[in-house]
């Protein structure tokens, strides 16, 4: 296989002090690589320096001839936003050559799912999961081997992140994926890059194989670790005993193997394995069992984003008691946080009627994706008094979740994302709820946290409802299952069934103009009829041109969706 990119002894330095250091790596031809690592370890500057949009401290990245490489970035450029479509993808590319290369970006727009009208709207009117296709499309337009692809899973609703995962399982180039997604690296990755202790370890593994791969290495150095000690401890003590027989009888040989055996632990201590320094925190959420019947019923309820707007969907009945773990599953849009953000005013406001019946005794715990119930002008440390009167509990707490006594009376308003996270789990963690409500809690969760969360889910003695993208933490927590579509809220007793129904809605809908209104919007036969003209044609186009610019792969996808609506027609 030739090699693509090699990289010599990175290393990169920050106010904080050294990111990563001494990163020496090649990329060939085929690499499907994850690349893995704790929030705040340095992926994403990795990726900027290998694409050399960020220079690093020391060290050499090297891109084989005739290599062209793509950064997809975590969002989209705001230089974009007044952009349309089409012309986002070829805003990139040298004036000279945006007409020619127009046909190229309406082919990639509309393998991206996107309608003929809706190239034309600016780039600001998308949905976040819009905004991955569209940052795909300028990547792609300029026909990359290799694609470094920055947390596409980000913010995607399940829909969109099963088409991501199909998208690069077909995709024949090679590519870096920064992601936390585990099943997403397991299914489309090849090899996995660990970054962890400002190094680099390399697996010939997709993500689950090679962190058990990196756990029996740190378990294997912990027992060569405690030989090496063991050895260390033993010289130590003869070049003591030594030493002290070369004073008491004043023998210089004595005194000198003494002195060459301080120089030999000197040397066993410079060439000790080195150990993994671990996350500071763990993540743990404790719950109460309420002897109830059930926690919360809705009956009839009409959820809305606001009060006064319309209803995105209805709930006939659901109940949800105490050791239920509940999967709230849907679309982006669909009405998923709004019945979480209903319940809550409801319960802090006692406002209960037919519709919606809470528990008089309960307690409700909420992770609100926003972030908010931290007020921004606390300190870390008053910020969690909600949760637990005492001050010695919250010092000791913050401690524990890597926050350090000179934090404690930092304003909450200077956090990152990820910090402002962890800070409201400590929260929730000090507390016991009947009821625990999370809004897509992994977003600012790594691989290890998202494993801990649902772990700790597990164990919940209370009632769970949670509103989630991340399939392993919803398969591996949840019992039951609730699924928003078309306005109405079902229950499924298998979470691939759910997955798959999903699944199949967003394959065989057609796309629609985001300009249209529900009052506008054409009969599903008609809408199938243009989008099979839309694709005839396309497929018509790319085969009148020259052999050498044709695409195959698209005019197959094409064919397939053509077929697809034959059979539906």
């Amino acid at each position: 296989m030739s090699t693509l990119l090699t990289a010599q002894n990175l290393r990169v330095d920050t106010a904080f002090g050294t990111l990563f250091d001494a990163l020496s790596f090649t990329l060939k031809k085929g690499d499907r690589i994850g690349l893995l690592g704790d929030n705040g370890c340095g992926k994403s500057t990795l990726l900027k320096v290998l694409d050399g949009s960020q220079a690093p401290a020391f060290g050499s990245v090297a891109l084989a001839n005739r290599c062209l490489m793509a950064r997809v970035e975590q969002h989209l450029p705001e230089s974009v936003y007044p952009l349309s479509l089409l012309e986002a993808v070829l805003a990139d590319m040298p004036h000279s050559e945006q007409e020619a290369e127009k046909w190229r970006a309406e082919s990639l727009l509309a393998d991206m799912g996107f309608t003929l009208e809706q190239t034309a709207l600016p780039s600001a009117t998308l949905s976040g999961g819009q905004h991955t296709r569209l940052m795909l499309a300028r990547a792609l337009i300029r026909q990359p081997d290799l694609l470094l692809l920055d947390e596409p899973s980000n913010h995607l609703d399940l829909p969109t992140l099963l088409w991501l995962e199909q998208f690069l399982l077909n995709w024949p180039g090679s590519f870096i994926l920064v992601s936390h997604d585990r099943q997403l690296l397991d299914t489309v990755t090849n090899g996995s890059w660990i970054l962890r202790d400002k190094t680099l370890h390399s697996f010939a593994l997709p993500c689950s194989r090679a962190r058990e791969a990196l756990a029996a290495k740190d378990e294997s150095d912990a027992l060569r670790y405690k030989a090496e000690q063991k050895e260390i401890e033993r010289v130590t003590a003869s070049a003591k005993r030594l030493a002290n027989w070369g004073r008491v009888y004043d023998n210089e040989g004595l005194a000198q193997k003494a002195k060459q055996m301080e120089k030999q632990v000197a040397r066993l201590k410079d060439n000790q394995t080195e150990l993994t320094t671990g996350s500071p925190w763990t993540l743990s959420l404790h719950g109460e069992t309420l002897r109830a019947d059930r926690l919360l019923e809705a009956t009839s309820l009409s959820v809305s984003a606001h009060p006064g707007l319309p209803a995105l969907f209805n709930i006939p009945l659901a109940r949800l008691k105490c050791g239920d773990r509940v999967a709230l599953l849907g679309r982006n849009g669909s009405g998923k946080s709004s019945l979480l953000r209903t319940i809550w005013q409801r319960y802090g406001a006692q406002d209960t009627d037919e519709s919606l019946k809470l528990h008089p005794r309960m307690t409700l715990g909420y992770y609100d994706q926003t972030l908010h119930q931290l007020p921004d002008d606390a300190t870390l440390l008053t910020a969690l008094e909600p949760f637990a009167p005492s001050q010695e509990v919250r010092k000791m707490s913050l401690l524990r979740a890597g926050f350090p006594w000179l934090r404690h009376n930092q304003p909450v308003h200077t956090l990152s994302g990820g910090e402002r996270s962890r800070l409201l789990f400590v929260g929730l963690s000090l507390a016991r709820y009947n009821l625990l409500m999370l809004d897509e809690p992994t977003n600012h969760l790594d691989i290890e946290g998202k494993e801990a969360l649902a772990e700790t889910l597990k164990q919940f003695t209370g009632g769970v409802l949670l509103v989630s993208h991340d399939r392993q933490l919803i398969t591996a927590s949840c019992n039951r299952f609730w699924l928003i579509e078309e306005g109405h809220l079902s229950e499924w007793h298998d979470a691939d069934e759910a997955f798959e129904q999903l699944r199949d809605q967003h394959a065989t809908l057609p796309a629609k103009p985001l300009s249209v209104t529900p009052g506008e919007q054409s009969e599903d036969d008609d809408l199938l009829l243009e989008r099979l003209i839309e694709l005839e044609s396309r497929l018509a186009e790319d085969l009148a041109r020259k052999p050498k610019h044709q695409k195959p792969q698209l005019q197959q996808s094409w064919r397939q969706e053509i077929a697809r609506i034959h059979s539906k027609l």
